[in-house]
């Protein structure tokens, strides 16, 4: 199924704005395959695996279902670990960022229960839990279902493989049996299977296994840096390997106009392209990527369907992409026609699980590396221009060249006084941008 809009998912002018705020341009297949049933209220069972955009098809939806004016506890979301819970909790507040009313709240063992307890008095609309944490609530009769119109068991495989059935059976059992239930694994083993035909009515199937992608022959690195340090490290990089073309990748479009200005003060040759370009600008931006008038092009996933360049020498992932199958269209843009080619990824605190992730499901490895330091850079790019030198020494035909040497060493200056200079112009092509920096 070709991917859509968001537009096209008749969803709220405030759910719309958030998705745009956030820089999703289309929706995921899981995305434009479950959300119309959600928004239905149908029970819905999807398989699919992390990094399929899963935690937004099923936020968007249950988002759309509450009714802000009503305080109490209408949605269940259950996580197997509490990283996933947070991660869960992090997108959907964000996706709420214009619904006003409606209170999130993650609830996990870690995190002191008295806390918890105080949010929810307060009043709570969305619970995103770890089984045991749920549990130990309804114990102590902190937390009520008896309004829940929504459960979601997200990643309920692995639930199961913690040995959470038990808990998932009492806590569906708490609930009204007048309810939405939407089930998300990576597998449909047997047990799934008997959840399913226990707790769900009728249930619609969507089945979004990962496709078989090749992995591109491309050396891949991570970097772990600080948000407002990435731009540094991508200028550090791209010195550092003396990149004459490059491909950087941003999950927004407000993201890539930023770095491409940025780019630009710092004396890089940067363009952007995204959704917003009509396509005329679009087809100005990759003529000049294609003639070298551009040397890095910052883009946002849509917006680089149908690059074509065959010299792309690295592929930058400036934000580490949301879909692992993205992840793997990126960096198969450098390393074309048996060329070798460079991929760097950069992240942010808990985004590293995200290497982990894409690993998993590329069966690759992506080798954790240190942004280079500034000496670092200068070194090396000394040692690369020398051994360019050599090179052309070495290849010979330097007739020409050795006569206007020797006319300058006749008006008093040495031979290696004369290389001396021609070397620091060299140097200063590439330092001039370590000098607008």
């Amino acid at each position: 199924m070709e991917n859509q809009g968001f537009k096209d998912l008749k969803l709220s002018r405030e759910m719309q704005k958030a998705i745009t705020d956030m820089g999703f341009e289309e929706a995921t297949p899981i995305q434009a395959q479950s959300i119309p049933y959600m928004l239905e209220g149908k029970d819905v069972i999807g398989q699919a695996q992390t990094g399929t955009g899963k935690t937004a098809a099923f936020g968007i939806a249950t988002l759309e279902r509450i009714d802000p004016q009503n305080r109490g506890v209408q949605a269940v979301i259950l996580c197997p670990t509490r990283e996933l819970a947070i991660q869960v909790a992090e997108e959907l507040k964000k996706l709420s960022k214009y619904k006003r009313g409606i209170e999130i709240l993650p609830i996990y063992g870690g995190q002191p229960i008295d806390r918890q307890i105080r949010a929810l008095r307060k009043g709570v609309q969305i619970i995103i839990g770890t089984p045991g944490r749920v549990m130990d609530h309804l114990d102590r009769r902190t937390l009520k279902m008896d309004g829940v119109k929504i459960i979601i068991l997200d990643e309920a495989d692995e639930m199961l493989d913690m040995g959470f059935r038990e808990d998932i059976e009492i806590i569906m059992r708490k609930i009204p049996k007048q309810r939405q239930t939407i089930l998300f694994s990576a597998t449909m083993s047997r047990p799934i299977l008997d959840l399913t035909k226990r707790y769900q009515n009728n249930p619609q199937m969507i089945k979004l296994a990962h496709k078989e992608m090749t992995v591109p022959n491309v050396e891949q690195f991570y970097f772990e840096v600080k948000q407002q340090a990435k731009t540094e490290a991508l200028c550090r990089l791209i010195d550092l390997h003396d990149l004459k073309l490059s491909l950087v990748f941003c999950n927004t479009k407000r993201r890539v106009d930023e770095l491409v200005e940025t780019l630009k003060a710092r004396g890089y040759l940067a363009d952007g392209l995204h959704g917003d370009l009509q396509q005329r600008q679009r087809d100005t931006v990759m003529s000049k990527f294609r003639r070298r008038e551009i040397e890095v092009l910052v883009a946002t996933d849509v917006a680089a369907r149908g690059i074509d360049v065959g010299d792309i020498e690295a592929v930058f992932n400036y934000d580490i992409s949301p879909d692992d199958e993205y992840y793997l269209h990126r960096i198969g843009r450098t390393a074309r026609a048996g060329k070798a080619g460079q991929a760097f990824t950069f992240v942010t605190g808990r985004e590293v699980y995200r290497i982990r992730q894409i690993q998993q499901f590329t069966k690759t490895k992506i080798i954790a590396q240190k942004v280079p330091s500034v000496s670092d850079v200068e070194y090396i790019r000394t040692n690369l221009v020398l051994e360019k030198v050599k090179g052309i020494v070495d290849a010979g035909h330097l007739g020409e060249y050795s006569n206007l040497v020797e006319k300058l060493t006749q008006e008093d200056y040495t031979s290696l006084e004369v290389a001396a200079a021609l070397l620091k112009m060299l140097m200063g092509e590439g330092s001039a941008k370590e000098a607008k920096k």
